[in-house]
């Protein structure tokens, strides 16, 4: 019997019940489907999938229909867990009014549970808005990956008490605004610590210590399916990546030697009826 859908207030249970929260990402229906043989409670359709789907340089060049094509496809998979889709960057950057918008776009044509969005206390109002029409929101602080050039690049946020402090107040700011759920990344684990007592959201970390009310990875990066970099907090869980490669080659092997496809891969006809379709071809 399948598990029933996970909802917003299942996941604010969880962290009442001291019940930590799994998290991995998924960008098409085989691995939809997976995430909830696996039982994981929350599923993100990230923009991650620019660098570990398409093979570009980070997240920022990802668009709104990428995303949604991205998210319907999932959700095709994914029945239980719930599913948050990734709002790309400058979806939400020009104003309240395009953030709404393209809010409900990922909603209405994607299909998803909630969006998410990256940002603290300037965009607490962006949150409010896209909350007051109908919209779940998670948040995401600490390193915010589609801004990482304005932060000095990919590292960790929050190690001196100014940017610390500012982080808190980042997580305080979009509870207020209505956001269900945070994701904190690469932030030290003693400061995730302050924003999970703090807050009485879920705070999801990636980076961001034990401390926390749950974990999320991305799961190429997890299974070793991504080979340009690996982040410091990343465990994997398995390789892969050198499984696919060898089967690829061994199928490559077999085409060239004739050995594949074998009887047991094709299809017969009787020989009264290649007789028939030879005497047709003489006439």
């Amino acid at each position: 019997m399948s598990r029933k859908k996970v909802t917003i207030m299942d996941l604010q249970q969880a962290k009442k019940d001291g019940r930590k929260l799994v998290m991995l990402t998924a960008y098409d229906y085989p691995f939809g489907q997976i995430m909830d043989l696996a039982e994981v409670d929350i599923v993100l359709v990230g923009d991650s999938l620019g660098m570990v789907v398409m093979g570009l340089d980070g997240t920022s060049q990802v668009t709104m229909d990428e995303m949604i094509h991205h998210i319907k496809a999932v959700m095709r998979g994914c029945k239980s867990a719930f599913v948050v889709g990734d709002m790309p960057f400058m979806s939400y950057n020009t104003s309240i009014r395009d953030a709404v918008i393209n809010a409900g776009r990922l909603m209405k044509e994607g299909g998803c549970d909630c969006v998410k969005l990256e940002g603290g206390v300037d965009f607490a109002p962006t949150v409010e808005a896209i909350v007051k029409a109908g919209i779940p929101v998670q948040g995401h602080i600490g390193l915010t990956p589609q801004t990482a050039s304005a932060l000095g690049g990919f590292k960790a946020q929050g190690r001196n008490a100014e940017s610390a402090y500012q982080i808190i107040e980042d997580a305080k700011a979009l509870e207020a605004a209505g956001c269900f759920s945070l994701i904190v990344e690469a932030v030290p684990h003693k400061v995730s610590k302050i924003i999970a007592e703090t807050v009485k959201i879920p705070v999801i970390g990636i980076g961001a210590g034990p401390d926390v009310d749950g974990q999320v990875l991305v799961t190429h990066d997890m299974l070793g399916l991504f080979d340009k970099f690996t982040p410091r907090f990343v465990r994997k869980y398995a390789q892969i990546r050198p499984f696919i490669l060898d089967a690829l080659k061994n199928y490559r092997t077999e085409v060239m030697e004739g050995t594949f496809p074998g009887p047991e891969n094709s299809f017969t006809i009787s020989d009264e009826a290649l007789e028939q379709v030879k005497a047709r071809l003489k006439d």
